[in-house]
């Protein structure tokens, strides 16, 4: 059994903790506005001319697609949730070599890769290039950068050095901040500022610190150790589910999974049906949210009565916040601390 106490020693976390993978959460508000402030300075063409003979015109897009891999896509994946229920154009997030069949002159191409020299992502710059794409491109340096700077292409730079799980803040906000420039969106900033004084406070109140029993990111963690952590998230959860469940992977160094409500229903519940002496080994963490439809509240609670009873513990995080950013990054936060915390709890670096 770890030393539980550890978590309220300050001294022995950051012997543990050596890269400072809890500063960088700490200071995810921070990067978060800085992360727009750069955005902000963008300006988009209305043309760039490739060659002699090739041009991109810039105009209002009629469908947007973000490629990149891994956690340089994940900020496409939360961007897609968010504007679900409001965005008039369909957002596609592309983890390939290629893009779409559609693709042409009238898609608005974010190309996000924070090293700036992955593979797959380089192979759909040149994709969008040949399609006469609009293309903005999101990253630290490499290829990206040099590539972006030769084409005239506009480009968002972002700080290098960082654990690129750690720089979801720059893989995220300049996303909001480029398509209002674009005309789909309008009046991002206040929710954006909403966002980040949520992750303010949770960050203050999950901090190294706090002690465990105010902590919720630490009695989460505690709760979860020896299990294998399983996400259920819905609709504008379901990229956050996601997100935890790689953060549980490359931070706390388990095995974890996730899905959504209400396809879980269709498959996954059955699983639960598995001897206990296997589910006896996962823990399930629900994301809530108080303003959650009615008919995904009766599925979560029946679920939860009828097919987890076998799960080791059933654990929910209610999203705070009042519009939806915010909410969605408040669990991610939380999330962020609680892996951490638990790579901590098994004496595992976290970065």
């Amino acid at each position: 059994m770890p030393d539980v106490s550890i978590l309220d020693q300050i001294d022995e976390i950051k012997k543990i903790d050596k890269s400072d993978m809890l500063g960088h959460c700490i200071k995810t508000p921070e990067y978060s506005r800085d992360a727009v402030a750069r955005a902000e300075q963008i300006e988009l063409p209305a043309k760039v001319s490739i060659s002699q003979k090739v041009s991109i015109r810039y105009k209002k897009p009629r469908h947007i697609v973000i490629t990149g891999m891994g956690g340089s896509a994940i900020g496409g994946e939360i961007l897609k949730d968010w504007l679900r229920d409001e965005l008039p154009i369909p957002i596609e997030i592309v983890r390939d070599y290629s893009l779409p069949a559609y693709t042409n002159d009238d898609t608005l191409v974010f190309v996000v890769s924070y090293s700036g020299e992955t593979e797959e992502t380089l192979s759909s710059l040149s994709d969008a290039l040949r399609k006469k794409c609009m293309i903005v491109s999101i990253t630290s340096g490499g290829n990206l950068l040099s590539f972006s700077k030769k084409l005239n292409l506009p480009f968002v730079q972002i700080p290098q050095g960082l654990p690129p799980r750690a720089a979801l803040p720059y893989l995220f906000f300049p996303l909001p901040i480029l398509l209002e420039k674009t005309g789909v969106i309008s009046n991002v900033n206040e929710e954006i500022d909403e966002t980040i004084g949520v992750m303010e406070s949770l960050g203050e109140a999950n901090s190294p610190k706090i002690p465990v029993k105010d902590s919720l990111a630490k009695k989460l963690a505690l709760e979860l150790m020896d299990t294998v952590p399983v996400v259920y998230g819905f609709r504008q959860y379901n990229a956050v589910a996601h997100r935890l469940k790689t953060q549980f992977n490359e931070n706390s160094k388990v095995v974890s999974g996730y899905d959504v409500f209400p396809e879980l229903n269709h498959n996954e519940v059955v699983g639960w049906e598995a001897p206990e002496a296997l589910t006896k080994h996962f823990s399930v963490i629900i994301i809530r949210d108080r303003d959650e439809p009615p008919e995904i509240r009766r599925r979560i609670d029946a679920t939860k009565s009828l097919a987890l009873k076998g799960a080791k513990k059933v654990l929910e995080i209610y999203a705070i916040g009042k519009a939806k950013l915010a909410k969605m990054f408040s669990v991610l936060h939380l999330g962020d601390f609680v892996s951490i915390y638990l790579a901590i709890l098994q004496s595992k670096d976290p970065t």
